[in-house]
């Protein structure tokens, strides 16, 4: 119900549902002076959120800064959350990566360099799954492809949403003898790092954060990125919407 009832006000609160219900709404009532205002108003948050400009600033003011992989101290364990595989296409001899693959490709990097010294995989198949495999098993064939150690690859499959991630992750922790007061290294998109750290924290482990896959970029001032619409920019101001109404919904139910 709680996964439903999220989605369903994500749903609600899009921009581009907001857009279309002003559109429609201001062409039904085209005749009347307040359909004509729904129009404009659509017509106006249309050019807002296909901005890329925009879009860019916000996601900058959201996204935590990046760390370098110098300043990061070494752990026994990374955590990665998953979501960063196409489950939707299923394959037994290769992996399908979706834009988060700098989560898994990022900790590899870490573990090459001795920053961790395990790959903890946290994450199943989602609700309505397709694929029968977990997307935590497919990640682990990845690492095990590129030369990692089946052995320093922890894996924790029963997770659907990012409270689970953090809980289920403490259980598999205390249920393979694997010390708690750790700090812990906690690798997820950038975007999603805030309400990530804030379920870890709540279920009582101490994680420092490596964010990734960032959607922000460096600011640029050219005409086409101050004036040319762009549709990515639609889709960015949509991801920041689930979040932060994932957020809300995460506090309201004290995940966080």
């Amino acid at each position: 119900m709680f996964f439903y009832l999220s989605k369903f006000l994500s749903f609600l609160a899009m921009p581009l549902t907001v857009i279309l219900l002003l559109l429609i709404g201001g062409a039904v009532f085209i005749r009347r002076t307040w359909g004509k205002k729904l129009l404009w108003a659509g017509i106006v948050l249309l050019l807002f959120f296909t901005n890329p400009f925009l879009s860019n600033l916000a996601l900058l003011a959201w996204e935590p800064e990046l760390k370098s992989f110098e300043e990061i101290e070494t752990h026994e364990i990374g955590i990665v959350l998953t979501g960063v595989t196409n489950l939707s296409k299923t394959a037994y001899d290769r992996t399908f990566f979706n834009k988060g693959a700098d989560r898994i490709t990022h900790a590899l990097q870490l573990y090459r360099m001795g920053k961790i010294k395990k790959i903890l995989i946290t994450g199943g198949q989602g609700l309505n799954p397709s694929n029968p495999q977990t997307e935590a098993e497919i990640l682990k064939r990845f690492l095990i492809m590129t030369g990692m150690p089946e052995s320093d690859i922890l894996i924790e499959d029963q997770s659907k949403n990012t409270r689970e991630n953090a809980l289920f992750t403490k259980e598999f922790l205390e249920e393979n003898g694997i010390a708690t007061d750790q700090e812990f290294l906690l690798i997820t998109s950038a975007f999603h790092m805030y309400r990530a750290k804030g379920c870890f924290d709540k279920v009582g482990l101490k994680t420092e954060t490596f964010p990734v896959d960032y959607y922000s970029h460096d600011v640029k001032y050219d005409i086409p990125a101050l004036l040319f619409p762009d549709p990515f920019s639609l889709e960015y101001w949509t991801k920041l919407f689930k979040e932060w109404i994932g957020i809300i919904v995460y506090k309201m139910t004290g995940y966080i």
